[in-house]
């Protein structure tokens, strides 16, 4: 595995990094590749793990330990280079030592109806989600609680962004996720069998009494102003979350992923015993 020193700013390789990590990609294709930006060495280990593929590694100097236990790919190019311009570089606050550039994974919305779980098709929609904290959250919970995919209407946040990626530990190098636009997404879905469900705060059957066993997608409207109208019309029904304090409306990720758990509850006896979800005892 080669190791090269850098000194410069403008190395071609850590101006691409600084360029995905301020621009996040949404998508990629055979056709348009497209790398992503990541932070520290458990994102590392998560991409390792999950199969992406690793074009670049960028460490400092006297931080070599932080990748000497990782099965590194001996075609993976190792920069090295002083932690000050590695941190000028990269976005947190308090900046870690590792980074690296990823590929990132080509999803098709038949990866999203095409499962091994067992279980039928589960799907977020996601309809102008903006906080990429919310987004990570959401993906985290969607693999957790098995969820087939997650399709991206126009107006949200990337996956690709390193706040949402954060977020996601490491959930969004899984879930497929795919961009839509607001005519194709439902087509393609209804056209499968899903049945399309909105989420409200009133006047909607409570998702503890709605049968979620089935093909099934959930929609998710935007942190502050819920779902459009035009696209809950549109949907086959409508559910709440019930709750018993005085509170108006969820998080948006709050709301998510307690749907995510009750259909979780409900589809447990379709689910192959090793796709169990278990919680930390």
């Amino acid at each position: 595995m080669p190791v090269r020193i850098v000194h410069s700013k403008q190395n071609a390789r850590l101006k691409e990094l600084r360029r995905a990590l301020a621009h996040p990609p949404r998508s990629a294709s055979v056709e348009a590749l497209q790398l992503a930006g990541i932070e520290g060495p458990n994102l590392l280990k998560e991409a390792l793990s999950a199969g992406l593929t690793i074009q670049t590694v960028f460490v400092a100097e006297g931080f070599e330990c932080l990748f000497a236990d990782m099965d590194l790919p001996a075609e993976i190019d190792v920069l090295r280079l002083p932690r000050e311009l590695l941190d000028s570089a990269l976005t947190t606050e308090a900046p870690q030592a590792i980074a690296a550039l990823v590929q990132i994974p080509i999803w098709t919305i038949d990866n999203l109806l095409n499962n091994t779980t067992g279980a039928s098709p589960l799907i977020l929609v996601l309809a102008g989600l903006q906080d990429p904290g919310n987004l990570g959250t959401i993906l985290r919970s969607a693999q957790a609680f098995g969820a087939t995919g997650v399709i991206s209407l126009p107006g949200t946040v990337s996956p690709w962004n390193p706040k949402a990626l954060r977020a996601s530990a490491g959930s969004a190098f899984r879930i497929p996720f795919v961009e839509s636009t607001e005519v194709e997404w439902l087509a393609r879905l209804r056209s499968a069998g899903l049945r399309v469900m909105t989420t409200a705060v009133h006047g909607a059957e409570s998702a503890t009494k709605t049968n979620l066993t089935g093909p099934t997608a959930l929609l998710i409207g935007n942190e502050g102003n819920g779902v459009p109208n035009d696209l809950a019309s549109r949907c086959d029904g409508a559910i709440t979350i019930p709750t018993t304090g005085p509170v108006e409306s969820l998080n948006a990720a709050v709301a998510a992923s307690v749907l995510l758990y009750e259909a979780s509850r409900q589809r447990a006896p379709q689910l192959n015993p090793s796709s169990a979800v278990r919680g930390k005892q």
